[in-house]
């Protein structure tokens, strides 16, 4: 029997956030305000097909992430995507930072205007509503932010761990991260996260926070042939 982190997007679309998911038939796909993440029940031909019906046109763009690269479905070609290093968190409860705050909707501008610099993932006019988002200021500017993505029953994602170029070397995304990460655990949810398996800094700096490895899984971009 798979485990759920080995389909994250179809297992947090069909439980704990099925209220961000549209479905068509076999598929589901997120809300596209929140993100490009999709997922299909199986490899079946009807599932497949109803991942294409999730595409809304030729500029459209859909992300899946599973253990293996998703065979594009007939009318579909590949864009992009990569391997990634999914991690799990084992260490202990950590600290949280005095300087760390929450951010609101009045932070959204500058928070989307981070992410477009730094790419920590994919970033859309609602990805800052999935759950909380943290940051820390320096100067009256948000410095660095982490927040939360997918979730799973128990689970809870860590994602868009972003720092200005600028401001980098001081600790603040380790920092974030133990928050955020804190804030998973005492709500009760193991956190996870993915990375690109060619950042070896990122993998890093994760390890040293708690976080281990727990499979390799692949994203895949798809769009209309």
């Amino acid at each position: 029997m798979s485990h759920p982190l080995d389909r994250p997007i179809w297992n947090a679309l069909t439980t704990r956030q099925a209220h961000l998911a549209l479905v068509s038939g076999a598929a589901v796909r997120i809300d596209p305000a929140y993100g490009p993440f999709a997922a299909a029940r199986d490899k079946s031909e009807d599932a497949q097909a109803a991942l294409v019906a999730t595409l809304r046109g030729p500029d459209d763009r859909i992300g899946v992430v599973e253990r293996e690269a998703w065979p594009p479905p007939q009318g579909t070609q590949v864009l992009g995507g990569g391997d990634l290093v999914q991690m799990v968190f084992e260490g202990p409860a950590p600290e949280i930072d005095p300087r760390i705050e929450l951010l609101t909707e009045a932070d959204a501008p500058q928070m989307a205007e981070l992410a477009f610099a730094t790419e920590p993932g994919p970033w859309a006019s609602g990805t800052h509503r999935y759950g909380d988002f943290f940051g820390i200021r320096l100067g009256g500017r948000i410095a660095a932010m982490a927040g939360e993505r997918l979730l799973l029953p128990g689970m809870a994602e860590l994602s868009a761990v972003s720092t200005w170029p600028e401001f980098r070397g001081q600790g603040l995304a380790g920092a974030l991260v133990r928050g955020v990460v804190r804030g998973f655990l005492d709500r009760g949810d193991t956190p996870f996260l993915h990375c690109y398996a060619a950042n070896a800094g990122a993998i890093r700096l994760y390890e040293t926070l708690g976080f281990r490895t727990r499979a390799q899984l692949t994203f895949t971009i798809l769009a209309l042939a």
